[in-house]
């Protein structure tokens, strides 16, 4: 009799686990969301069904990341999964890696389609993408004129810098003519060039509504735009080709509303911190103008030739005036003499005062040679004094009397006592025909 194996609880949800994931490694099952739970974990966990039966299902917070919209209750959707057993519980469960809406399934696989073949194109390029400019003077505004999108916009605008003028281009933005709209709205705008900013924006809807913006030529419309267009379609986790495609994508309207518009109050502030530092800098840089200009004024004024010349000229114009005057001085004075001269002459016989003349040179002569010979007599008695004086204080002439003078070899300066000897040290010792070189033995107090 051949006995069955005995398999434990754990062993057996082990072995049709493995059973399981590797007979259904990858499948997709549609069914309907029934009680959705959503920890905080970020997990999610919920029952699929349809008319007859149900399964758990299990999608952990990784693969719930890259979900484009929110699943709730009572809506159809597609799961791709891995079947499974939680072994704790023993409970058949699929572990889901993707969900998408049911009635979305062709969509969603057309928009892959065309969001492959564009980015192998280069549509994506990030090279591509124009920079947005800081403060548009005027921004363009591609959307629908009875959304809910626009009043958003409009009210963020307003708010952040109601100062820039907005311009808006009405167009359809769902179904199927909304393409060729949106299309035709983007030239325009570019054809009238009136603005140097584009938003198109739209609301939150399913990905059908969402459509318009997933068209090819809406896509290739952007790029070959030559204004810089901000999208902001949908909610943040819609995506639309448009997105991919566009300079920039936000995330809702609002945000792109936020994103192009520069903030008045944070500018006001900006700026009147700018005046502050602008004045600071003025008045500081004007302080150092005035003393470099008082500087080069002083400068100038020092070396400037016209100074020179004018203080030069005023110069040559007082000894002009003094030489005139001298003359005219000198000119009356030897006038006067000359007439006194020749009155002289007239009155005195000229052979008389030659003869007075001859007599009293010589008188002078005679008195000049004597002071002469008494001048030469007192300076050669002083000379004669002054060289015995000298004589007597020289060193030489105490050399003479026996003394010598000592200086060391290395200083050459005077030794005059003992206090300056030390042992070993040379002298050099000077008489009055000769001097020595010594060097010191010993020394006695």
């Amino acid at each position: 009799m051949n006995l069955q194996p005995i398999y434990s609880v754990s062993a057996l949800n082990r072995e049709t686990k493995q059973l399981l994931s590797q007979h259904f490694l990858r499948i997709r099952v549609e069914g309907e969301i029934s009680n959705l739970s959503t920890p905080s974990s970020g997990h999610l966990y919920f029952t699929l069904k349809d008319e007859h039966a149900q399964i758990r299902c299990a999608m952990f917070r990784s693969a719930t990341r890259h979900m484009h919209f929110k699943p709730t209750n009572g809506i159809a959707i597609i799961v791709t999964a891995q079947v499974g057993l939680y072994e704790t519980r023993g409970d058949y469960q699929l572990t889901v890696e993707k969900i998408e809406p049911a009635g979305e399934g062709e969509l969603l696989r057309a928009f892959e389609a065309l969001k492959k073949r564009l980015q192998a194109e280069g549509l994506f390029a990030q090279e591509l993408k124009q920079s947005l400019p800081n403060f548009p003077k005027r921004i363009g505004l591609i959307t629908s004129p009875t959304g809910a999108a626009i009043r958003d916009i409009l009210s963020v605008l307003k708010r952040r810098f109601s100062a820039t003028p907005i311009i808006i281009y009405p167009t359809s933005v769902q179904g199927s003519p909304a393409k060729y709209a949106l299309v035709n709205a983007i030239e325009t705008a570019n054809r009238r060039a009136d603005c140097d900013l584009l938003i198109i924006a739209r609301g939150g809807g399913s990905l059908e509504d969402l459509w318009a913006f997933n068209e090819e030529i809406v896509a290739r419309a952007i790029r070959q735009s030559q204004l810089p267009i901000v999208t902001g379609i949908g909610h943040e986790t819609d995506f639309t080709i448009a997105d991919f495609v566009a300079d920039k994508r936000m995330a809702t309207p609002s945000v792109a509303a936020e994103q192009v518009s520069p903030d008045s109050q944070e500018l006001a502030l900006k700026i009147h911190t700018l005046e502050k530092q602008i004045l600071k800098l003025t008045t500081n840089r004007l302080s150092l103008f005035n003393t470099q200009i008082t500087g080069l004024n002083h400068r100038i004024q020092q070396s400037d030739p016209r100074q020179q010349l004018s203080t030069q000229a005023q110069r040559l114009d007082e000894l002009e005036i003094r030489l005139n005057n001298t003359l005219a001085s000198m000119f009356n004075e030897l006038q006067s003499k000359l007439m006194l001269k020749t009155t002289r002459l007239l009155t005195n016989n000229p052979s008389v005062g030659i003869r007075t003349r001859k007599h009293q040179n010589q008188l002078l002569s005679n008195r000049l040679n004597h002071a002469i010979k008494e001048q030469l007599t007192t300076k050669k008695y002083l000379l004669s004094h002054c060289s015995q004086t000298l004589n007597s204080l020289s060193p030489l002439a105490t050399l003479n009397r026996g003394y010598a003078l000592i200086t060391g070899v290395e200083t050459g300066e005077l030794i005059s006592s003992i206090k300056n000897l030390t042992i070993g040290d040379r002298i050099n010792t000077r008489f009055s025909q000769g001097q020595i070189v010594s060097q010191i033995k010993e020394i006695k107090s």
